[in-house]
């Protein structure tokens, strides 16, 4: 047992500024206080992709059961990580959620389906189908990370995110005018109300307070949905028909496949896990772990077939794909707690929540310009992620080259996806997804230019950048975790150097 992980009452220096550390069990009082502070910061990442799906798929009378089902495989993934079962899991207090990063390409995938006819039903089906089949990528990708060092680089990384965010952005403000079909599209108290919002996160993040900054997302969205409530635009009628409880039905809308929506979602899945390793890496930092060797290295690898697991399980169970948050490292450094122990509080409250339909049903009624005033600041964070990503990898002469083609490609296709109107079907609905085009572009040129004397642009996963996690939260500003009992900042590992936006 490390120092870090004993259970003596004098604490280490350098565990000072932890109340509960790795291995310590807190009463059921204080586990459940630091539980119920993970939730409220996480569960506004976790119920958003689903209601964004479902408004611009037209999936309005499943979106209820699928928040249920979101959060229950949200606890079900968080209490693997925090258990550890067998080599499955970071054996840490890491939160499980719905990804943000699979959202353009799984609207793309459901657009599919849609232009064929399909049914909600239909559309239901294949994502689920897919994001189970596309899981095991990253369960595979876990296996041999330090093998895709020559083509999971920086420069592809970076782009990939960023054209993540970039592609996403129309999303918000198509919900800030009024959502898709909305009957006033633009109309000035839509316009009003995601202000409201976007106001709201600009005056909390002002304060030096970490609890304002990291609670501000979920507090603009009460004051905007409160405010569209005395506007008269919140309807709560569809509550009376939803059900008492929601149970977990494996596959409840079936199982379906397609390759041409396939292969966008597993590019993502090979993205995604270099999002966990650098939230794995700085929940290590904070909760006084090793960020080096063995045992780091195996928490790297546990946590992302953690990932790959959780989002297996969330397509049998009817929810998107799962990924570790980034907003929960903030919590345990504002609460001194990291004791993987009460991950499974959070998992017991995450799977109650669940239970009861009429939370999703409360999410739904919620106004979309009062969403999309929240998801544009998240969307461009994705965005500026990426852009911090290449920065760090350099952008000289050749990773230029790479990025500026690689965007334009994504970019251009969302723009005028008439280009490629002449291309063989298989061919447009596989082009036609600005992050697949731009991934195949980065990861081609990655592979055929030659670098420059000198260049090191491999992936290592002791050397991420925290910050590459912004696609999976809504927080904004997570205090600082960089410095703690003296540590010097040239002693950190380069995963902790950048500050955290996500």
């Amino acid at each position: 047992m490390t120092a870090t992980e004993t259970r003596s009452g004098s604490a280490p220096q350098a565990n000072q500024d932890l109340i509960y550390r790795l291995e310590d069990r807190p009463a059921p009082l204080p586990a459940i206080f630091a539980a119920v502070q993970h939730v409220l910061a996480s569960f506004v990442g976790i119920i958003t992709p689903t209601l964004i799906i479902g408004s611009v798929l037209g999936l309005g009378q499943y979106v209820p059961y699928l928040v249920s089902m979101a959060l229950f495989v949200s606890g079900i993934g968080t209490f693997i990580q925090a258990r550890r079962i067998g080599p499955i899991g970071a054996g840490m207090l890491c939160l499980q959620g719905t990804s943000f990063g699979f959202l353009s390409a799984i609207l793309a995938a459901g657009f599919i389906v849609k232009s064929r006819g399909g049914s909600p039903e239909d559309i239901l089906a294949t994502l689920f189908g897919i994001g189970f089949c596309a899981a095991f990528v990253e369960i595979a990708f876990s296996q041999c990370i330090n093998k895709l060092r020559r083509v999971i680089t920086p420069v592809v990384t970076g782009t990939i995110i960023c054209l993540m965010g970039l592609s996403l952005i129309k999303v918000s403000m198509t919900d800030i005018a009024g959502g898709y079909g909305a009957e006033d599209p633009g109309a000035l108290r839509n316009l009003a109300l995601a202000g409201l919002v976007l106001g709201t996160i600009i005056v909390l993040n002002r304060f030096g307070m970490p609890l304002l900054r990291l609670s501000a997302v979920i507090v603009a969205l009460t004051i905007g949905y409160f405010a569209a409530w005395l506007m008269g635009l919140v309807d709560f009628s569809s509550l009376a028909t939803l059900p008492t409880f929601s149970v977990p039905q494996p596959f409840r809308f079936g199982f379906a496949f397609d390759w041409m929506a396939f292969i966008p979602i597993a590019v993502i899945f090979l993205i995604t896990p270099l999002e966990t390793a650098g939230d794995l890496t700085a929940n290590s930092m904070i909760s006084r772990q090793p960020v080096r060797g063995p045992l780091y290295l195996r928490r790297i690898r546990g946590g992302i077939l953690g990932d790959g697991c959780s989002s297996v399980i969330a397509a049998v169970f009817n929810s998107l794909p799962m990924t570790t948050f980034s907003q929960n490292n903030g919590v345990i450094q504002l609460t001194g707690v990291a004791s993987r122990h009460v991950g499974r509080y959070i998992a017991a409250i995450l799977i109650l929540l669940a239970l009861f339909p009429a939370v999703g049903g409360v999410l739904q009624a919620m106004p979309k310009p009062v969403l999309g005033g929240a998801t544009l600041i998240m969307f461009g964070t994705v965005a500026i992620a990426g852009i911090k990503i290449l920065a760090e990898a350099g952008l000289n002469r050749r990773n230029m080259l790479i990025v500026s083609i690689s965007l334009g490609l994504g970019l251009g296709v969302a723009a005028v996806p008439e280009v490629l109107s002449h291309l063989p079907e298989v061919l447009k609905n596989i082009f036609g997804s600005p992050i697949t085009i731009g991934a195949f572009s980065a990861i081609l040129l990655n592979l055929f230019l030659p670098r420059e004397p000198g260049e090191e642009d491999v992936f290592d996963p002791e050397e991420l950048i925290e910050d590459a996690v912004g696609t999976n939260t809504l927080s904004v500003n997570i205090p600082d975790y960089r410095e703690h009992d003296g540590h010097r900042r040239d002693a950190m590992p380069q995963a902790a150097r950048a500050d955290s936006t996500g």
